[in-house]
């Protein structure tokens, strides 16, 4: 009878549902000043979505996507099949090219709990997420490359490394109002490129940082020119400007002249070679 009784309990909620309308829903609608709780956004839908790459003719490939999306996402994924026949990507029509499952209701709150609470933070050298990856209508979409920072898949057991794509899908009608909803049950965004951003300070940050450049540059001029000036006080010869030619030889002969010698004058070529023989003859 207790077995029976345990059997039929009511799964509890998922803590994420209880925390979007207890904290979030309420912060939203004094925000941005809904009329009714009905108004402001909230999730309506997850897609992750498996790409078989080269492995599109291998069938244990493809079972091997199938569990391990299926592992991670708690529900079987359907087969995604080329609609047409493209010769260049080696594709035809009717052959699996992916994997592709929808999570609603209990399972997107429990798997988008998990993705922000364990799988982002193992990310290698993760620095944030992207908040500029919002499609302008209120979802947002990431690329994860592994499939390894979920702790659902073992690592021993894979046959090769996997990407995929999630694609979170919201009610909100901008991307700001979608931004604050997402950022309020979790995830983790970079600081830069957030939406909803004003103008001003954006423009104010941008001309920190070209005048920020500005002195940069200025103080790199004022160290080179007094590296150089070192250099030419430490070795002045090699910076001194030469003297040219020209001028020199015409004052040599002037000088000449004035001291009564005759300038001496070169033959043509014609009367050197002349000479030349004249005297080899004599």
């Amino acid at each position: 009878m207790e077995a029976t009784a345990t059997q039929n309990q009511a799964a509890p909620p998922p803590r994420l549902r209880e925390r979007y309308e207890q904290d979030v829903l309420p912060a939203l609608t004094s925000k941005f000043g809904y009329s009714t709780p009905m108004q402001a956004p909230r999730l309506e839908k997850i897609t992750l979505n498996m790409g078989l790459g080269e492995a599109k003719q291998n069938n244990k490939m493809l079972e091997a996507a199938q569990t391990q999306l299926a592992t991670i996402a708690g529900q079987y994924p359907n087969v995604r099949r080329a609609r047409k026949s493209i010769a260049s990507f080696k594709v035809r029509e009717g052959m699996p090219v992916g994997v592709s499952v929808t999570l609603r209701r209990a399972r997107m709150w429990e798997f988008l709990d998990r993705l922000c609470s364990i799988a982002v933070p193992r990310i290698r050298d993760f620095r944030g997420l992207n908040p500029r990856s919002f499609d302008g209508r209120g979802n947002y979409s990431m690329g994860v490359k592994e499939q390894l920072i979920f702790p659902e898949i073992d690592y021993d057991s894979i046959d090769e490394v996997r990407g995929l794509d999630v694609t979170i899908t919201t009610s909100a009608p901008t991307d700001e109002e979608a931004f604050e909803l997402l950022l309020g049950l979790g995830m983790p965004f970079a600081k830069e490129g957030r939406p909803g951003k004003p103008d001003a300070d954006i423009e104010a940050q941008q001309a920190a940082e070209e005048e920020k450049r500005k002195e940069e540059a200025r103080l790199r001029a004022e160290a080179e020119q007094a590296a150089l000036e070192q250099l030419k006080e430490e070795n002045p010869e090699a910076y001194e400007t030469p003297t040219p030619a020209g001028p020199v030889a015409e004052e040599d002969s002037s000088s000449s002249q004035a001291a009564g010698e005759e300038p001496t004058s070169t033959p043509p070529a014609g009367e050197a070679a002349a000479q030349d023989s004249e005297k080899e003859g004599s």
